[in-house]
């Protein structure tokens, strides 16, 4: 069979304040066209529908809308998940029926564990999950990592393989060795919420979910989709897509481009050649624009100025200055995870690194505190 991989739609999200609905319902209209140009049998959608767990009402218009558009209307099959952004509670409503159209949407953990047959292929759809509801439903107190919880997840999941079909994982979790970006707002505590590409081993292909870059992973029969749109400066250069998955002797893949409605764009220009027509006619103003500026000098009503010819600025930096070092110093700082925060602070004040004890207190500490949330 041949099917649509998707995921991190984040619908509803905003990039530095700017409303993208508009946007996210043009790029996912071109998701369906992809699907209907490439004959798929199936779309599969790996978590996080919405950028929060109580989305605002447009965001949720937009995604029945297109439910009902791919789904009844173009009879498209669709396996989704919920991703770590979603209320699994509030996602999971009307779901005893939408099975009755093939739209498999699953946001509990036990679900998982029941396969959906469709032709020749079983899919597994395993929504995000903290360890803590491993723990309970194997009843293993010593599950404390989710590569713990997915061994016995797989393990379980194997038992219901048919050696006479197809199998698809579909979940939403960072693999270890990947690269995260600045809108993937997962907070990782000493590495616990990795997991090892090995596990993947028995299945034909695992649709990912969860970090926005589509080469993050380059495995054989694994990949993430990556987001259908740039949520951030830090993926200025990435291609946005969605993975074409045809299930055959051997499994190939094939990645179709996304065009956005507004791209993100880096400028280094001085004030002066910003406001020349001969400098901004030569660019597409109504993307989305990082200006790194060359002038050194104070400049009075500078951002009213700038956004009467760049409606969508990002950000203005400094490209010279202590100003700027500063900053670039203090984004290093926010950016580590927290158990990284508390390894150098601990080193700095003590002139002494952790003992091996002590970094097990806090591993444990900052995964209780991370299931309290």
């Amino acid at each position: 069979m041949r099917f649509l991989h998707t995921a991190d739609w984040h619908i509803g999200k905003k990039l530095q304040g700017y409303d993208r609905i508009e946007e996210q319902k043009y790029v996912l209209s071109e998701i369906l066209t992809i699907a209907k140009d490439e004959q798929v049998d199936a779309i599969v959608i790996a978590g996080d529908l919405y950028d929060r767990s109580v989305p605002a009402v447009d965001a949720i218009e937009v995604f029945n809308n297109l439910m009902v558009e791919w789904n009844l209307k173009e009879r498209f099959p669709i396996f989704a998940i919920s991703g770590n952004h979603d209320s699994s509670i509030r996602l999971s409503a009307g779901t005893p029926w939408f099975s009755q159209t093939n739209y498999y949407l699953q946001t509990r953990f036990e679900e998982a564990f029941t396969p959906i047959v469709f032709q020749d292929t079983q899919f597994f759809l395993l929504p995000y999950f903290e360890p803590i509801s491993a723990r309970i439903y194997f009843e293993d107190d010593r599950i404390r990592t989710i590569q713990q919880a997915m061994e016995k997840v797989i393990t379980k999941m194997k038992e219901q393989f048919d050696p006479a079909k197809k199998h698809v994982l579909v979940s939403h979790f960072f693999v270890m060795g990947c690269t995260k970006t600045d809108s993937e707002t997962k907070i990782e505590v000493g590495g616990l919420d990795a997991i090892s590409g090995k596990l993947f081993e028995s299945f034909d292909y695992v649709a990912l979910g969860h970090l926005h870059n589509q080469a993050a992973l380059k495995q054989e029969n694994a990949r993430y989709s990556g987001s259908p749109l740039k949520y951030s400066l830090s993926e200025i250069n990435q291609k946005k897509g969605v993975w074409i998955v045809d299930l055959a002797e051997q499994v190939s893949l094939a990645f179709r481009n996304l065009t956005p409605l507004y791209e993100i764009e880096e400028v280094t220009a001085s004030f002066k050649e910003l406001l020349d027509p001969k400098f901004y006619q030569g660019i597409n103003r109504e993307n989305y624009i990082q200006i790194y500026l060359n002038d050194r000098a104070v400049i009075p009503n500078m951002m009213n100025q700038l956004r009467k010819i760049y409606p969508r600025i990002l950000g203005v930096e400094r490209v010279n200055g202590r100003i700027q070092q500063t900053k670039r110093q203090q984004k290093k700082l926010v950016a580590k995870e927290p158990y990284k925060l508390v390894q150098l602070f601990f080193k700095e004040m003590t002139e002494e690194p952790l003992t091996r004890n002590q970094e097990f207190w806090l591993k444990e500490t900052l995964q209780e505190i991370k299931e309290m949330e």
